[in-house]
């Protein structure tokens, strides 16, 4: 195995027992932590390969400009936006400070409160009480305990002081930078079967956006993000009760945690469809959004475990530690150790297969189509292990001429036959003469052991002497034909 674990030893009996939480998540969060800038760059580039998000709106997703938000140029209900402006200058401890870990810790109680009281009817809907509401607001800027089970508060008074908490954040939920992202993931549809674009949402790629796009929050929005939808998506679940569906509560939410600041609805325009669609669809997946997908977890993994294999879905090659040339030669071999073996199984089988083959081929009746097959085996030899039970010899091959004097060569000589000297000691085969053409050979005087060279010259030689008996040899082996 590649992957290097660590095992801590607990000696405590108590713990002993307890189920072992494992965090799938586990090295993308150490990623995120230890190598910022390599784990953004890996989530945007997915990102962008979801969404087409034009140079300016990339370099706003990035950090790199100031995001350029609807109205910001606009003198329109300047009045209002410099009210609510204002009002958000009175920073407390909690409310209207920036979102921290300690205020997260304060709002916490309210959600944990609410997870009690879900079957509120018109719960985020109805307002509270004011009085109980200041109150209630600031022992939470003080720091002070709050019993919120003794009955004093409403559920109502604590889900307008969780919407009010929102909405005096500096900016959204959401932040400022991922505005026009969420505006490009709300746009994400199916195709058709010719490539064009339908008025169908295309949910998984919407999730997976959505998922990456969370990846790269602050990490105290994306944990107060995530109880807050997880408070939504559990409420919804009884709207039998409260009568708030998913899109009623986006109706409530969207304002506070996704339209930017010191904006009206007239600044957004079109948008609002968008945004509330956005934020419905938010809650109602609100149980797949936290988690990283599966090829942002296996390239997070195989960064620290050294490891050079490209898991994203676009091939990123990420930086690897030096153990992983180690880690190399390793496997280079157990691949050419497979590969061996699987050449081998794959000869055996060829082999077997052809050595049934043959087998089928020689039990069949004797035709011109079974010599035809016999012949193909015959050429390559190899085919046949030197175990087979069919021993073959090869078919001997007849020597046709097609000229008269080829004819005459061979009922005079008989079979031609190759002298081949391996040495100076051995001596060349006779030749076989006929009995018919005995009387020939010894006027013409050739031995019988003369080469076929050394006759062709005498033939030459002789060829006027021994034309009248050639004539004759001719005529009577073409009468016999």
């Amino acid at each position: 195995s590649d992957a290097i674990c660590n095992f801590v030893i607990c000696n405590d009996s108590s713990l002993r027992n307890q189920p072992i939480i494992f965090n799938p998540d586990f090295f993308v969060e150490k990623l995120r932590h230890e190598k910022p800038e390599v784990f953004t760059e890996l989530v945007v580039s997915n990102i962008t390969r979801l969404i087409d998000l034009p140079g300016a709106e990339l370099a706003q997703l990035m950090g790199e400009e100031d995001p350029k938000l609807p109205g910001a140029n606009s003198t329109a209900s300047g009045f209002f936006r410099s009210l609510m402006s204002l009002k958000r200058k009175e920073k407390g401890v909690v409310f209207g400070s920036p979102l921290t870990e300690e205020g997260i810790a304060q709002v916490s109680q309210l959600i944990e409160y609410l997870h009690k009281n879900l079957r509120a009817e018109g719960l985020f809907r109805v307002p509270g009480n004011s009085i109980r509401q200041q109150i209630l607001k600031d022992a939470l800027n003080s720091g002070t305990d709050i019993d919120l089970d003794s009955g004093e508060f409403h559920s109502n008074d604590v889900a307008t002081l969780l919407k009010m908490f929102l909405g005096e954040l500096p900016e959204p939920l959401l932040t400022h930078k991922h505005f026009h992202a969420h505006l490009k993931i709300a746009d994400l549809t199916l195709f058709d079967e010719k490539g064009n674009k339908t008025s169908t949402p295309d949910k998984e790629r919407q999730i997976e956006a959505l998922q990456l796009l969370f990846l790269i929050l602050p990490a105290p929005n994306r944990s107060l993000l995530k109880l807050l939808l997880d408070l939504l998506y559990q409420t919804a679940k009884k709207q039998d009760k409260n009568k708030m569906s998913a899109h009623n509560l986006a109706l409530m939410f969207a304002p506070h945690i996704l339209w930017p600041r010191n904006v009206t609805a007239n600044d957004l325009q079109e948008n609002i469809t968008k945004l509330n669609n956005g934020v419905t669809f938010m809650i109602k997946h609100s149980q797949k959004l936290f988690k990283a997908p599966v090829y942002i977890r296996e390239c997070a993994r195989l960064h620290y475990l050294g490891s050079r294999a490209h898991t994203s879905k676009d091939d990123l090659d990420l930086l690897t530690s030096s153990g992983s040339t180690e880690l190399q030669p390793l496997k280079s071999q157990k691949r050419s150790r497979l590969d061996s073996c699987h050449q081998e199984e794959t000869q055996q089988r060829t082999e077997e297969a052809l050595k049934e083959l043959f087998h089928h081929v020689h039990n069949m009746p004797d035709s011109a189509k079974k010599k035809k097959l016999i012949r193909q085996f015959n050429k390559h030899p190899a085919a046949l292990t030197p175990g087979s039970d069919v021993p073959t010899s090869p078919a001997p091959r007849r020597t046709r001429s097609r000229s008269f004097s080829g004819l005459i060569k061979r009922k005079v000589l008989g079979t031609p036959v190759i002298l081949e000297r391996k040495s100076r000691d051995t001596t060349p085969e006779p030749v076989r003469v006929s009995k018919e053409n005995v009387q020939l050979l010894q006027k013409c005087g050739s031995p019988a052991h003369m080469s076929q060279a050394k006759l062709k010259t005498l033939e030459g030689q002789k060829e006027g002497s021994c034309r009248r008996m050639r004539a004759r040899l001719l005529s009577k082996d073409s009468s016999s034909l």
